[in-house]
């Protein structure tokens, strides 16, 4: 954690997203982590992934027949606000600015998704922590609609901008790479120089028009790509 926290300014948990870890383990991870180092974090899966999704597997063993029923699609219900409430105290042990949604393929552009996103929302305890949002699924052919998610609760729209633009207004742009492989989320890809270059363009013109920009990488290069890109920044 140290040396990574001196190699970068911020770094995203990905953890999180599949179990999380013990309050005081996450406050050990700030305790040894660069004092002006920042945490990003994936929120729990409990709140956007149904427990038939894969990316449950082998981590159901504790779940009450309850939060098994009733976790994932952003529904708001009892089990996935605390979900959150879970996910926001991790957050706050790693003063983490930023917390991450990704919802899934499964979760289209539909009104229910949508009424039960905004409820749920709408509802829950966000503390200090800006929510970021990755729409994934047909989201992605309806930018209109994620534009309009985002201005009316608030969210920083996760976008990859090797593929896609940006559609939130929000003070913060927040970008996550995937890699440019014909499949979206084939992560075995190492981007080029050239390739770097481009994104360090598109990147300092997002930082014309937000405070803050976050980039991360998502590809099994990740650690290379990144230092590569900072150093063209």
């Amino acid at each position: 954690m140290q040396a990574y926290s001196h190699a970068f300014e911020v770094g995203e948990i990905n953890r999180t997203f599949y179990k999380l870890p013990m309050t005081k383990t996450a406050e050990r991870w700030r305790r040894e982590a660069a004092d002006d180092f920042e945490f990003t974090l994936k929120a729990w899966q409990a709140l956007t992934h149904p427990t038939n999704s894969p990316t449950w597997r082998g981590k159901k063993d504790k779940l009450s027949d309850e939060q098994e029923e009733n976790f994932g699609y952003l529904r708001p219900n009892e089990q996935v606000v605390e979900a959150w409430e879970e996910t926001k105290e991790r957050a706050e042990a790693l003063e983490a600015k930023v917390c991450v949604l990704q919802t899934s393929a499964g979760f289209d552009c539909s009104e229910e998704n949508e009424e039960n996103m905004r409820e749920l929302l709408g509802r829950i305890d966000r503390g200090g922590v800006e929510l970021a949002w990755e729409p994934r699924g047909d989201w992605k052919e309806n930018p209109g609609r994620v534009k309009e998610m985002c201005e009316d609760l608030d969210l920083v729209h996760i976008v990859d901008i090797m593929r896609r633009d940006s559609v939130s207004n929000h003070d913060i742009a927040y970008v996550r790479l995937h890699g440019l492989n014909p499949e979206e989320y084939d992560y075995d890809y190492d981007y080029s120089g050239e390739e770097l270059e481009e994104l360090a363009g598109k990147l300092q013109d997002l930082a014309e028009n937000h405070e803050r920009v976050y980039c991360m990488f998502n590809n099994y290069e990740m650690f290379d790509n990144a230092q590569k890109l900072k150093g063209l920044l």
